[in-house]
């Protein structure tokens, strides 16, 4: 890993330039997936079944996940995967069921009713990838907040499998998936996005995928709402001295391992524990099986940076607005309010972000490449729309007819004008 150290603007100016980098992405795909997104628009299920064959080397005539696999994959399922499951299951919707909202009115002034509904969106789609980036945990995190939302249909694709992995399959039912296709990559969200013969079209698109994923994500947003644009995995720790290195290099890992373009970043005021760090990230990463994925991380985006007191850690954490955020601290919880960016934090020595992956419940999807600054975890409030209203009652338009007719003919709008002087007695 890389070591830092110098006044928190220097620092500040090397790892902007290098989340600068790491935001080009290194293949242009706009062209290819503009090209599938209409085929997919003009043809429909034939374009479906043309790209299944060309990208999955599969052909299909029924794109729908019969209910016989989904029963087979309940019996394929290891026990403890189940039982593993179900308990997540229970923290992600104990956890999500404080999000929902309420609606509000009030009643200002006499003939003035003021108000704001709360309604769920009818349809989402949730993309779940395949082969070996099989992940059971994100499908009860993407479907369990809508389910809470109160979205009466929930579609799942994910790409074509000779034999799915059961935990998908099991995930989508434990968390009330209405209906599962196999199709993936643009021609995924494409079919999602506009309909096809036998995909219904949606209202949302969430989950996780490739480059053609987030690119066709980015191109339908507009049509159907999305998720986010989401950047490839970081965290971010905060330690001092009290901190042990064996679990920060860990946890650095931890996301290291995701993928070579993965961020992992230490920042600590103990030049001690900075060293003991960077000597346990190399003891680890020869025991680790995705050392080659790992090792390119940590090398080339991974940093150890040394901070001359706790408030200029937190102001250099806060500027790189990680993903993920441990602190690890004694006292940690003593020190929450000088969070200002992250997209989930984890506080003290034991708690390791695999917590907030898979148990804990609060959600998993989150703001990356220092988009926390703006925006938030997946979550309930993602799958509602909030209806404003409002009535005035005659007496109520005459007293502000003035004041609304002001404003109108100063923005050089006469209809808006006209529109309230003609009830004006």
């Amino acid at each position: 890993m890389k070591v830092l150290t110098g006044t928190t603007e220097e620092i500040s100016k090397i790892l902007y330039q290098e989340q600068l980098e790491l935001s080009k992405e290194n293949l242009d795909v706009d062209d290819a997936v503009r090209q599938i997104l209409e085929d997919v628009k003009k043809n429909g299920d034939k374009a479906l079944k043309v790209y299944s064959e060309k990208f999955d080397k599969i052909a299909l005539d029924n794109f729908e996940v019969s209910q016989d696999l989904i029963n087979q994959a309940f019996e394929e399922i290891n026990p403890e995967v189940l039982v593993a499951l179900k308990n997540a299951k229970a923290n992600i919707e104990s956890y999500h069921k404080q999000q929902l909202e309420s609606g509000f009115e009030d009643q200002p002034t006499d003939g003035v009713i003021r108000g704001q509904l709360i309604r769920s969106i009818e349809r989402a789609g949730v993309y779940v990838p395949g082969g070996t980036a099989a992940y059971p945990s994100s499908v009860l995190m993407n479907v369990i907040p809508a389910k809470i939302a109160g979205v009466k249909e929930i579609i799942m694709i994910t790409p074509p499998q000779k034999h799915f992995e059961p935990a998908i399959l099991v995930a989508a039912s434990l968390a009330g998936v209405n209906k599962i296709f196999q199709v993936g990559g643009a021609q995924g969200v494409a079919a999602l996005a506009y309909g096809t013969e036998t995909i219904p079209r949606v209202d949302k698109i969430t989950g996780p995928g490739n480059i053609f994923v987030a690119t066709a994500k980015k191109m339908v947003y507009g049509l159907v709402g999305i998720d986010m644009i989401a950047g490839p995995s970081e965290i971010g720790v905060i330690a001092d001295s009290s901190a042990n290195p064996k679990y920060v290099a860990a946890d650095l890992l931890s996301q290291a391992e995701h993928d070579v373009r993965a961020r992992a970043i230490l920042v600590t005021d103990s030049a001690e524990l900075a060293e003991a760090v960077e000597v346990e990230i190399e003891e680890q990463l020869k025991r680790l099986p995705r050392e080659n994925i790992a090792r390119p991380s940590v090398e080339n985006n991974g940093y150890i940076i040394i901070a001359d007191s706790v408030d200029a850690m937190f102001d250099l954490m806060n500027q790189v607005a990680p993903e993920h955020l441990e602190l690890a601290m004694d006292n940690a919880y003593d020190y929450l309010g000088k969070v200002q960016n992250a997209g989930s934090v984890f506080l003290g020595h034991f708690t390791s972000e695999p917590i907030g992956d898979y148990y804990a419940g609060a959600n998993h999807v989150l703001p990356t490449t220092s988009t926390s600054r703006f925006s938030s975890a997946l979550g309930v409030h993602d799958f509602v729309k909030r209806i404003q209203y409002m009535q005035y009652s005659k007496a109520a338009v005459n007293a502000a007819s003035h004041d609304i007719t002001t404003l109108a003919y100063a923005e050089g709008l006469q209809a808006h004008a006209k529109a309230i002087e003609v009830r004006h007695d």
